[in-house]
């Protein structure tokens, strides 16, 4: 029996910006349930939902505080258990997100810990003595900028945590830490959760030497820890394969020949993950900025890198396919042409990437071409962005304020973070007043209302990919081929089942570009194109054109 995530698309909901239903201008769960027709419209099959449980907010709640309540926020739980219902009966998916690596320091379980060394919950986070001059125990840094430990007073040491210092690290070298959220696993399950999204969970083991990074506060040696595999391999059979629960797990540092380790099924680990290799094909190696140091895509990069993943895990593995998520910008703004070329840019990658195999993930706003907004650095409300705002450009000053903007309109997360724009009313028909975070002021054109009745509809072209997806075995089955891999505008690749062969074509350039000559003699016929002149395969593909052909 094949997997239900094989044949399936999901869609991530980011809900503090989906649909607010109650005039808070918060997203919420109701807001949800009030689109499952539109979800159910689109054709996906299971929706990822982003962490809605108690929290302070510190990073967008997946800072948690307490993994089994619903947010006042969002809603309550009776609400949530609505929503699974709901979603059942239209034959949805739920698939909820939750943070394995650490909690909210407003979480029970830190603030116990924090009291003494010698309480029921002093183990359940990772402490250290300063050192003899009362520095940190180590140079290892917080993604969030800075170090990755913080004094605490009450208790006279030193906690670990990778993201913000309000998000302390779990020790998951302590089973009972480990039972308890596998007890919570267990508790969303008799509430009907068919899956989960894993949250940066390559951290939860580390490496308790405690060794020092090359350099000051970066992060090279915090992923991977040497019991990661023994800790998910453990989940699995403790949750994931009693409860037939489907598991997606967020990878920052997965390479393609080193990802069948988390997603071969004889291994029981996870069924697939996101790896971040493909999204840093703009980012300058090595550069003291870190992600802030951006260069143009580089597509013969981002080729070889998809390619290599679509080869290495053939047969050992599944991929889970994204350019876009609640921590990635808007794609057509970040490697595209969002300004002349909206549709085609939005087409042409959802063209490249649900012609893979695996499963396609596609986040909200992506079906209808939503762009990144070019907001004033003080309107951005990310604590990712602040805090490398004050480390790299205030304290190292390794970069100008004027570059660090500019990177922020191509790459910050805020990008992905504007509210959900569903018509050209007042406030996007989000919400009925002003949104918790500022609207793009595109929304009177980019909305769905709007890319409904256009001739150049996003969405409509989203729904056909869908359903090639759940009606073509050559989508999950078929063997990849990539082609002219060095061609710097062109990506071009072959799906081959049986004696089908499709050709996925696109052209990632604002100027024509030859259709290869070899492809111009191909006899057969148009799965889908984005570009309605196209009558035959001789003529030049134009700006951002993507096609796909089967002979």
């Amino acid at each position: 029996m094949q997997e239900w995530w094989k044949k399936a698309v999901f869609y991530q909901i980011y809900p503090k910006s989906f649909n607010d239903t109650n005039g808070d201008g918060i997203g919420d769960i109701n807001g949800i349930r009030e689109k499952l027709p539109y979800l159910k419209q689109l054709g996906v099959d299971a929706l990822w939902i982003s962490p809605i449980y108690l929290s302070p907010q510190v990073d967008n709640g997946y800072d948690i505080a307490d993994y089994r309540a619903i947010d006042p926020m969002f809603g309550n739980n009776e609400e949530m258990y609505q929503l699974i219902e709901e979603a059942h009966a239209q034959n949805l998916k739920i698939v909820m997100d939750f943070v394995a690596n650490h909690t909210s320091d407003q979480c029970v379980w830190f603030r116990e810990s924090r009291k003494s060394k010698d309480n029921y919950f002093s183990d359940f986070y990772i402490w250290k003595d300063a050192k003899a001059d009362g520095s940190a125990p180590n140079n290892w840094g917080s993604s969030f900028g800075g170090s990755a430990w913080s004094w605490d007073e009450s208790r006279q040491q030193y906690y670990l945590h990778y993201y913000a210092k309000e998000q302390p690290d779990l020790n998951w070298e302590n089973p009972t830490v480990r039972q308890y959220i596998y007890d919570m696993m267990r508790f969303w399950k008799t509430k009907g959760v068919d899956g989960w999204r894993m949250d940066v969970v390559t951290s939860i083991s580390k490496n308790l030497d405690f060794p020092d990074n090359p350099r000051d506060f970066t992060t090279e040696n915090q992923q991977n820890g040497p019991r990661m595999h023994e800790f998910i391999h453990e989940m699995n059979q403790e949750v994931l394969k009693p409860f037939e629960m489907m598991s997606v797990g967020e990878s920052p540092a997965a390479k393609s020949t080193d990802a069948h380790l988390l997603v071969d099924p004889k291994r029981e680990e996870l069924d697939m993950i996101f790896t971040f290799e493909h999204m840093h094909v703009d980012r300058k190696k090595g550069d003291v900025n870190g992600r802030w140091a951006l260069k143009p895509m580089d597509l013969p990069a981002l080729k070889k890198i998809l390619a290599s993943w679509q080869k290495e895990l053939r047969g050992r593995g599944w991929n889970a396919l994204y350019f876009e998520n609640h921590d990635r910008a808007r794609v057509i703004s970040r490697w595209g042409n969002d300004e002349e070329y909206r549709y085609e840019c939005a087409t042409a990658f959802a063209t490249v990437l649900h012609g893979l195999q695996g499963t396609p993930f596609v986040y909200q706003g992506e079906e209808i071409g939503m762009t990144n907004p070019k907001f004033k650095l003080e309107e951005y409300e990310d604590i990712e962005l602040r805090g490398n705002y004050d480390f790299y450009v205030k304290q190292q000053q390794t970069i100008s304020e004027e570059e660090f903007l500019a990177a922020v309109h191509k790459i910050t997360r805020d990008n992905a973070r504007t509210p959900m724009q569903w018509d050209d009313s007042e406030n996007a028909g989000f919400s009925k007043t002003d949104p918790w975070f500022k609207l793009n002021p595109n929304y009177s054109t980019v909305n769905v209302v709007a890319d409904q009745k256009s001739e150049k509809s996003v969405f409509k072209y989203y729904q056909q990919l869908i359903k090639l997806r759940h009606t073509e075995d050559l989508l999950t089955e078929g063997e990849f081929e990539l082609l002219y891999e060095d061609d710097p505008t062109r990506f071009i690749y072959k799906r081959i089942h049986g004696k089908t062969t499709w050709y996925v074509i696109a052209n990632f350039s604002k100027e024509e570009q030859a259709m290869p000559t070899e492809l111009q003699a191909l006899k057969g016929n148009f799965v889908l194109r984005n570009n309605p002149k196209r009558q035959t395969m001789q003529s030049a593909l134009a700006p951002y054109e993507a096609l796909i052909f089967t002979i």
